[in-house]
């Protein structure tokens, strides 16, 4: 199938990451994509081959070409089409491709919103249900929304076919030679992704003065160490990592002792490297996000060790960081690869979402569609 995707980059990259790597599973199937954004440059350094067009079956088109009827004209249409996280595709597009059924008189594309991952109770609820639509050129047509989660009422998460395997032939101890050489072998090794948690100059004092090594990743988590760092006396010990490609991101996951992952793509994959980690959620100004954590601790089963830390990172409560001692780790570690377990037994979501994809393309016809 042909698959339109459409993302917006609102302040963080996040969605971007988690469109591109449904749209690398959506190619390893042999399906076609489009990815429509309206801020593609982190596709430079995140997938290099797609932002310079080097991926067979991938198109990364800017925005503006689907608010323009006159660049919409020589393409065909899909087969599916995705709003990814809350955004709307242009009206003109819509109306571009609705005018272009009724003269063949096709059915409607497949029409799937794809929402934000959470562990709350009322998301298989409303997992894969109809939404009719009210107004404008696709009146009388319908989408339907797909969320991700962690139980199989639920879309599941996105998983590579290969990601077992890929994990099993890294060479761990040679990547901790090039990004962190030198270090002895019972350092513990801790990855920095995140916002700005009000708790992070308490873990830098509380690594100063320890042989643990921080690698602090390109961006907001660089900015928020420096910033930090310029009002301590004592540093622990640190270093800026480049920017990096998603497989590798995947591997500095597995390389370190400890990660500190932000946003719902990193999340996804801290989980799959079966690491002990601690979750920056996107934070929100009503503080909703707080009941989306304790949803996930929950889910998770989480030791209060675990829920402590990331109470604390998030700012859900004041108090201490725990000092990363190796029971505690040991009993966080446990806690994943339980968790990890679990999940294996899910379909992956990119197979859950083609077979919704399937079934809507079989159901779905232009006699549905009443102009008024």
């Amino acid at each position: 199938m042909r698959w339109d995707i459409f993302c917006t980059v609102i302040d963080n990259h996040g969605d971007l990451g988690v469109c591109w790597r449904l749209s690398r599973q959506l190619l390893s199937q042999g399906h076609a994509v489009r990815l429509w954004v309206d801020d593609p440059s982190a596709l430079a350094w995140m997938a290099p081959d797609a932002f310079t067009g080097l991926i067979q079956g991938a198109e990364i088109r800017p925005w503006t070409q689907a608010t323009d009827p006159s660049a919409l004209t020589d393409l065909a249409p899909a087969d599916v089409w995705i709003e990814a996280f809350g955004c709307r595709m242009p009206e003109a597009f819509v109306a571009h491709f609705v005018a272009c059924a009724e003269a063949a008189r096709a059915r409607q594309p497949a029409w799937i919103n794809l929402e934000y991952l959470s562990a709350e109770d009322w998301v298989p609820r409303l997992h894969r249900l109809p939404s009719p639509v009210m107004s404008g050129p696709a009146k009388g047509w319908t989408q339907h929304f797909f969320y991700p989660g962690f139980t199989h009422s639920t879309g599941g998460l996105l998983r590579e076919a290969d990601l077992e395997a890929r994990k099993q032939g890294f060479d761990r101890i040679a990547w901790r030679q090039i990004y962190a050489p030198n270090l002895a072998p019972d350092v513990l090794l801790i990855s920095l992704f995140c916002y700005e948690p009000t708790a992070l100059p308490q873990l830098l004092t509380q690594l100063a003065g320890t042989p643990h090594h921080l690698l602090v990743t390109p961006g907001r988590p660089l900015d928020a160490v420096q910033h930090a760092l310029a009002g301590m006396t004592v540093h622990p010990s640190w270093s800026a990592l480049p920017y990096t490609d998603q497989n590798g991101f995947d591997e500095m996951l597995w390389a370190c002792d400890l990660n500190f992952v932000r946003g719902e793509d990193s999340l996804v994959r801290a989980l799959w490297a079966d690491r002990p980690f601690i979750w920056h959620i996107y934070p929100q100004d009503d503080n909703a996000h707080h009941a989306k954590l304790e949803a996930f601790l929950d889910w998770m089963q989480a030791p209060e060790t675990l829920r402590r830390a990331h109470r604390v990172w998030n700012g859900v409560e004041g108090g201490e960081l725990l000092p990363l001692q190796a029971n505690t780790l040991s009993d966080w570690g446990h806690a994943v690869k339980r968790t990890r377990s679990q999940l294996r037994t899910q379909r992956p979501l990119d197979s859950q979402l083609i077979q919704l994809a399937n079934e809507l393309q079989r159901s779905l016809t232009l006699d549905t569609h009443t102009k008024g």
